[in-house]
């Protein structure tokens, strides 16, 4: 649900899947690169507790991170 939105975000703040798996390290959320990037391909679900933390290390809503998920509920 999150995928392309946060490929994009994470794009726009410049930070590589590397950065942001580091940083969500900190927040204590088992993450690593790779796992980022079966959630950026939608081949791995986000827990709620991860949702919160991309948020927080994106400085986004998770309005903004769920943009496409809302798009598709229009259809």
């Amino acid at each position: 649900m999150i995928s392309e939105s946060l490929r994009r975000l994470r794009k726009e703040k410049r930070m590589s899947q590397e950065e942001l798996a580091a940083q969500l390290q900190l927040m204590g959320v088992d993450i690593n690169q790779r796992l980022i990037s079966k959630i950026e391909r939608n081949e791995r679900f986000v827990k709620d507790y991860e949702l919160a933390c991309l948020c927080r290390v994106l400085d986004v809503t998770e309005r903004e991170l769920l943009a496409d998920f809302y798009e598709r509920l229009k259809d």
